[in-house]
């Protein structure tokens, strides 16, 4: 299997084929260099406050990379990226039937893998969910928008194709495990079954990335949205975000007034 190759450009189901069978996708010519910069502007005071982690072998993420969450309260540019209407088509296919109460915003991280970062521990999204068995059912859909090129060399994500159809006991070969090259203003789609993670960094560049993912409506977000965005900041999203990141009762989970009520201005 390989990691397929698509242009913004070509039809959304046959972005959605190619997603279903090998589990991945890479999408060239998603955002502008413009949008980019916008993104590392707005993120730049965040990310600067948030140093290279020092290497510890046993750790879930490698050494001297950079990680920073919550990135709607953070980036009126990333909260458009976790709206893109692409997204949301594949998010729709793939998530809205196993829940009738829609999909959220699960994760959102800006990720800097920097020289002589170790290659990541391969895993899987839905990894936290572990009440069902391998193959799980679509629970996540997970985007990487590359704001620098992604090379083999500079720690480009790792993927396994084909491995979102696995039970518990099959392993993957050296040969399986390919390289989800991109330049920058690509995206990189996995599913939550796909096993991935990052690349060693052999370069001396910086690998910047942003992650947008989504889960069902009624699983636990990985971050926690109603924390992470206060109450006033919330207000000043719009509402096809401030839903996104939770603020809509799912049937009657999370109920507690009109939520339409949470939106409106005071005099």
């Amino acid at each position: 299997m390989e990691i397929p190759v698509l242009d913004i450009t070509d039809k959304t189901q046959d972005k959605i084929e190619n997603l279903s069978e090998f589990g991945c996708l890479v999408v060239k010519n998603a955002i502008l260099e413009n949008t980019r910069e916008k993104v590392k502007t707005e993120l730049e005071p965040a990310m600067e406050m948030s140093p290279a982690q020092i290497d510890d072998p046993e750790a879930f993420y490698p050494g001297n990379t950079r990680r920073m969450s919550a990135l709607v309260a953070l980036s009126e540019t990333t909260g458009k990226l976790a709206v893109d209407r692409m997204s949301m088509d594949i998010c729709d296919h793939f998530l809205l039937p196993n829940s009738n109460c829609g999909y959220q915003l699960h994760v959102s991280a800006a990720v800097e893998v920097g020289p002589g970062s170790r290659k990541q521990i391969l895993h899987r999204e839905a990894d936290p969910f572990p009440f069902f068995d391998l193959p799980r059912p679509n629970l996540i859909v997970a985007s990487m928008w590359a704001i620098t090129d992604f090379r083999t060399d500079n720690g480009a994500t790792l993927l396994v194709p084909g491995s979102h159809t696995w039970g518990k006991d099959r392993k993957p070969k050296d040969e399986e495990i390919l390289s989800a090259e991109m330049p920058a203003g690509s995206v990189l789609y996995w599913l939550g079954g796909t096993l991935h993670g990052a690349g060693a960094n052999v370069s001396n560049d910086w690998r910047y990335g942003v992650i947008l993912s989504y889960s069902l409506g009624w699983l636990r977000q990985e971050e926690n949205q109603y924390l992470d965005v206060t109450s006033e900041d919330v207000k000043k999203l719009p509402k096809d975000l401030a839903e996104l990141i939770g603020y809509r009762a799912y049937g009657g989970l999370g109920f507690s007034i009109n939520p339409e009520h949470f939106f409106l201005q005071e005099d």
